[in-house]
C-alpha cells in the first residue's frame, strides 16, 4: 500500500502546519479532486511543450507558446487555453517548483524515461491518480485491470458521469505510462524504468523526508515497477550520469540527491520528515 505521505487526502497530514506548507512549496498537490476528472497524462502535449521551451521558462512563456504560438497544434483558442491550464495543474511548469524542476533537469537526457517520468510527476500532483496507484501496481502481470476495479479508487461523492470520466482517464494514463496494455481488455504489463526515472523517484522520496538507503524503498521507487536489485542497478546508473551520488562499503550504502536542491528547498524537504 502507499504510505500515508503518498495517499490522496492523507499525504498532507501530520501535526506540523509548516510541513504542509513545505509540501505545497515543493510542488505536491493534495485534496479530493484532481486533473484526471477531465484529462489524462497528456504525455504527448507535455513532450511538445517541453521540447519548445528552455528549462528556465515559466508559466507566462509556456502560456504564450501554447496559446499564441500553438506549439501543441490545437485547433481553437479554447482548447489551447484548456491545455495549458491542465498541463500546469499536472506538472507545474514553473522552475521555482522542485517537483517540476527536477523532472525538467532529467527529462532532456532521458527520452526513454518520458512516460514514467511524467507519471511520477502526475502522481505527485494529482490526488485522483495517486489514489489509483495500489490497484494498478499491485495487480499481477498479465491479469486484467478492470474499469470497475479502478472505480473503487474514486470517491463516491462524485456523480456517476464524473466517476466514469475519471476511470476512463485513469485507464488511458496507466496505459500511456506502460503499466497497462490492450484495447477493450486492459492487462497489467511491466513499465519501462530508466536511470532517469530512478533518480526522479529518489528525489520525490527525498522531498517527502526519505534519506540514505531508505530512498530505495519509498512509494516512488515502487512505481519503477522493478525488483529491489533492479532498482539499485538503475540508481547506480543514475549516479554514473551525475543525477545523484551513490557510495557503498560492505553492507552500508550512502545515497544522496541533495545536489538536485537548493539549501532553502532542502529545508522544505526536512519539514516532511516524520
Amino acid at each position: 500500500m502507499m504510505s500515508a505521505h503518498a495517499r490522496a487526502g492523507s499525504v498532507a497530514g501530520g501535526p506540523r502546519v509548516d510541513g504542509v506548507v513545505s509540501r505545497e512549496r515543493l510542488g505536491f498537490r493534495d485534496g479530493n479532486r484532481g486533473t484526471h476528472s477531465s484529462r489524462t497524462l497528456m504525455l504527448g502535449d507535455l513532450e511538445l511543450a517541453l521540447a519548445a521551451m528552455p528549462s528556465e521558462a515559466g508559466i507566462p512563456e509556456f502560456r504564450h507558446a501554447v496559446v499564441e504560438d500553438n506549439v501543441l497544434g490545437k485547433r481553437t483558442a479554447t482548447t489551447r487555453e484548456h491545455a495549458i491550464r491542465k498541463l500546469k495543474a499536472l506538472y507545474g511548469l514553473d522552475p521555482t517548483i522542485p517537483v517540476y524542476r527536477v523532472l525538467r533537469r532529467i527529462w532532456t537526457n532521458d527520452a526513454e524515461g518520458h512516460p514514467l517520468l511524467a507519471l511520477l510527476c502526475a502522481v505527485a500532483r494529482d490526488p485522483l491518480l495517486r489514489a489509483s496507484v495500489d490497484v494498478v501496481v499491485d495487480a499481477r502481470l498479465g491479469l486484467e485491470v478492470t474499469s470497475a476495479t479502478l472505480a473503487t479508487t474514486v470517491r463516491a461523492s462524485f456523480s456517476s458521469a464524473t466517476r466514469d470520466a475519471i476511470v476512463s482517464h485513469l485507464v488511458s494514463t496507466w496505459t500511456a505510462a506502460g503499466f497497462l496494455a490492450g484495447g477493450t481488455v486492459r492487462t497489467r504489463t511491466r513499465a519501462h524504468a530508466t536511470p532517469g526515472a530512478a533518480a526522479y523517484a529518489l528525489a520525490l522520496g527525498f522531498m517527502e523526508g526519505g534519506r540514505g538507503s531508505l530512498l530505495l524503498s519509498t512509494p516512488w521507487t515502487r512505481l519503477l515497477d522493478r525488483a529491489p536489485d533492479e532498482v539499485l542497478a538503475l540508481v547506480q546508473q543514475a549516479a554514473r550520469r551525475g543525477w545523484l551520488e551513490y557510495r557503498a562499503a560492505g553492507n552500508v550504502m550512502d545515497i544522496r540527491v541533495d545536489g538536485l536542491f537548493t539549501d532553502e528547498e532542502k529545508g522544505w524537504c526536512r519539514g516532511q520528515s516524520s
